[in-house]
């Protein structure tokens, strides 16, 4: 919005007013994504800590608290965990999402469509995840939206979003041609098919992935802002011809409008893990997890790096993973044995550490440890090709 305004501004003072154009020579500022980039940052963050007791006080005055046990406390034996979450608001990922969204289409140009495909899979993922959080609430279970009907609306957007791209002709490549790390070529081309399962495969996955991650103060949207950080070296790499041709990586038209987005993402990150942080005064719940999640793979996509997503998200993978073996052992031995048999103390793996005897915020930082030593492998996957 900012970019357009200026620009007309500038348009105009240069056919009626030559002089004053002159004078108002800095509006030509807006026209750099990094300049851009910071205000959409800088928005994002000031508009968190303005907003956030707002919308805090909003939920709490709605009721929208976690009245339920997590699974964490429900399981028991948690020694290490000194405070108990029940009562804290959810939803909090209202927060995230509306300074996101706001944010981004302040800064960015708004005609791009790259810009608008990411926009559109944070709304209605966070739809979604708003759905499943009040639906929790109203149920004061935990349980929410049944499973089938999260991934069918899950796999509604993914697929949309990789039909778009295959038939729109600027952006078809992004789905034909598929690109893996540390290889400057393509591994496949004119593989539409398999280009449209990817993009379903990674939405569906990190948005669920990130989900599971959330359980513990500060640890998904930490995480999140360090993955964040790796896409906005990422789209704008990406988006530059100069530095896309001398890396040997895709050049993707109207990307580096992306940067502005994972900008945006960072400020209001940081704004909503300043009321998340130990002891958390909200949860982003999953209106924010599904909406972060999905933005991540989007990103991925449309940059066409899909899988740098398990490289920079590894603590996302490492979560779902653990899941999943957890899951899938328990049913094979209960099969087999008529006894189910864990792998883990407990899954998510970072409850696995609080059984352990962990503190909270000790799993916290040594996941965020770990994920910025993926962060450093995925940003290097930029030169070692």
């Amino acid at each position: 919005m900012l970019y357009f305004l200026s620009q007309y501004i500038l348009d105009w003072l240069h056919q009626n007013n030559p002089s004053l154009e002159a004078q108002l020579s800095w509006l030509r500022l807006f026209r750099y994504i990094t300049v851009r980039s910071a205000g959409a940052a800088v928005t994002a963050l000031l508009l968190s800590w303005w907003l956030g007791p707002k919308i805090i006080h909003w939920l709490k005055t709605l009721k929208f608290g976690q009245d339920y046990a997590d699974k964490a406390e429900e399981a028991g034996g948690l020694a290490a965990r000194v405070l108990s979450k029940k009562g804290t608001p959810t939803m909090g990922g209202v927060l995230i999402v509306t300074v996101l969204v706001f944010s981004t289409v302040l800064w960015s140009q708004l005609d791009n469509k790259l810009i608008l495909l990411t926009l559109l899979s944070v709304i209605v993922l966070a739809g979604l995840g708003f759905y499943d959080d009040y639906a929790k609430i109203i149920q004061q279970s935990g349980g929410g939206t049944p499973p089938r009907v999260k991934l069918i609306a899950q796999f509604g957007v993914s697929a949309f979003i990789g039909i778009y791209l295959w038939l729109t002709p600027s952006t078809s490549k992004l789905v034909s041609e598929i690109m893996v790390p540390f290889y400057k070529y393509p591994v496949a081309t004119n593989c539409a098919w398999l280009g449209i399962l990817i993009v379903v495969l990674a939405i569906m996955g990190t948005s669920n992935a990130v989900n599971l991650t959330d359980g513990l103060d500060g640890l998904a949207i930490g995480c999140s802002l360090i993955v964040a950080f790796v896409f906005l070296v990422f789209t704008y790499c990406a988006g530059n011809i100069k530095i896309a041709t001398y890396l040997t990586i895709p050049h993707v038209e109207g990307a580096g409008e992306l940067t502005v987005f994972c900008a945006a993402l960072i400020g209001a990150g940081l704004g909503f893990l300043w009321f998340n942080c130990h002891p958390a005064k909200v949860f982003m719940g999953d209106t924010g997890s599904l909406a972060l999640g999905g933005a991540f793979a989007v990103l991925a996509v449309l940059i066409q790096q899909p899988f740098i997503l398990p490289i920079a998200g590894g603590i996302f993978v490492i979560e779902a993973v653990s899941v999943i073996l957890q899951t899938s052992w328990f049913r094979w031995t209960r099969m087999r044995t008529g006894t189910g048999r864990r792998i883990f103390l407990m899954a998510p793996l970072h409850h696995h550490f609080e059984k352990k005897g962990w503190y909270e915020s000790q799993v916290v930082m040594r996941f965020y440890i770990l994920c910025v030593l993926f962060a450093v492998v995925a940003l290097a996957t930029l030169k070692l090709r």
